[in-house]
């Protein structure tokens, strides 16, 4: 067995240092193997304020020799998916406001990060006959991967567990929206 890398594994430790808001429930999972030496991924789940439901994972992949496109020897990638409303599922803007989730998040979080790239999906589906559940189903699909500049990832969980927020329309920590009452 080859001992783990001291990048990786202080890559992972800062990963697993993440504290999300309350509504964002992060849990390790089973990590891909075929994708690079060394792996660790977390999956998410969080519901918003109108029952919007996302899920995603995040994961962390170290090849101590680096691979074609990913310009360092770490990589992160990133899925999410969630429910959207019909109103919102029609709107022309909606893969630069998805995009825009995550570079925002990014940014504010304070990573720091290189070849970035990814894809925002919009898909419709309608059942038909006996098929149960509701008649059609909006989807919002955000793929990205980056290289973080070291291991320092803490700020880049934070970033996803802020697009995993943005995507329900959880609003800022400390704010509430109209309509919502705070139990006490």
């Amino acid at each position: 067995m080859t001992p783990v890398p001291e990048l990786f594994r202080e890559a992972v430790v800062a990963l697993q240092s993440v504290r999300p808001r309350r509504e964002v429930l992060l849990e390790p999972m089973r990590a891909p193997q075929r994708l690079a030496p060394w792996s660790y991924a977390v999956s998410c789940e969080v519901a918003g304020p109108a029952d919007v439901l996302a899920s995603g994972r995040l994961v962390l992949l170290h090849d101590p020799e680096g691979q074609e496109g990913w310009d360092g020897v770490l990589r992160l990638v990133m899925y999410v998916r969630a429910e959207l409303d019909r109103e919102l599922a029609t709107d022309p803007f909606l893969p630069a406001v998805g995009w825009s989730w995550l570079t925002d998040a990014l940014e504010v979080s304070g990573a720091s990060w290189t070849a970035l790239g990814g894809t925002v999906t919009e898909t419709s589906s309608a059942r038909f006959g006996d098929i149960s559940g509701p008649a059609r189903t909006d989807d919002l699909e955000l793929r990205a991967s980056w290289t973080p500049t070291d291991a320092g990832l803490l700020p880049h969980g934070q970033a996803f567990c802020q697009v995993m927020a943005s995507v329900v329309g959880l609003p800022p920590v400390g704010v509430t929206l109209f309509g919502q009452r705070q139990s006490s």
